[in-house]
């Protein structure tokens, strides 16, 4: 894991927690002088500006706690399903954050119909990773990445506001991926869960 990266989420943790839980007022300005330093921490390791990075901490309130990014994962033919992110023109599996008030099955379906056009439905979790372990590029807030094996049940190729293309591809075809949202390494891991299904979840 990067080490600035790694500071800075944990101060931002910490302030987030002491702000949520805090009611002297010299505290909380100490806390949120701690999210100052954070911000400052990953802006001058990224080439993200200071002022995003701050506004995007003070807007996490409560417990601090992972976010939840999930994907779903769609086999056929041997291909797998990949869909190409209208954001930077890179593609990945269907997916994104998932949302209160639904499972993350739900929330792996739902996404790859909305991004996609397909319909599907959840059969398996093949894994749960950290994603500061994963060699995505730095991101500041510390993530949870589920991928779930979606069935195939109906549809056809649709994008939709976030996606410009939807195709298969063979493992030896890959296009080039959108590294924040997968790499090459999840890819190749997933076909090795397609051709052993026995394979038990990855996680960490």
């Amino acid at each position: 894991m990067i080490r600035w990266l790694e500071w800075a989420q944990k101060l931002q943790a910490i302030a987030q927690i002491g702000l949520t839980y805090s009611q002297n007022p010299y505290d909380i300005e100490r806390f949120k002088s701690i999210q100052v330093i954070a911000a400052e921490i990953a802006a001058t390791h990224s080439n993200v500006e200071h002022s995003y990075i701050l506004d995007l901490f003070t807007r996490e309130v409560g417990y601090a706690t992972p976010k939840v990014d999930v994907r779903g994962v769609v086999f056929c033919e041997n291909q797998i399903l990949l869909v190409k992110e209208r954001e930077d023109g890179c593609w990945t599996l269907p997916g994104g954050w998932a949302d209160v008030g639904e499972s993350p099955s739900e929330a792996a379906v739902k996404e790859v119909l909305e991004e996609s056009g397909y319909l599907t439905r959840a059969v398996k979790l093949l894994a749960v990773y950290d994603r500061d372990r994963q060699g995505h590029p730095p991101h500041a807030n510390y993530i949870y990445k589920l991928f779930f094996l979606c069935e195939l049940l109906s549809g056809s190729p649709s994008p939709s506001i976030e996606t410009e293309e939807v195709s298969f591809f063979p493992e030896d075809g890959i296009p080039k991926l959108s590294l924040g949202r997968v790499t090459p390494t999840q890819i190749t891991r997933l076909f090795e869960h397609h051709r052993n299904p026995n394979l038990p979840t990855d996680f960490d």
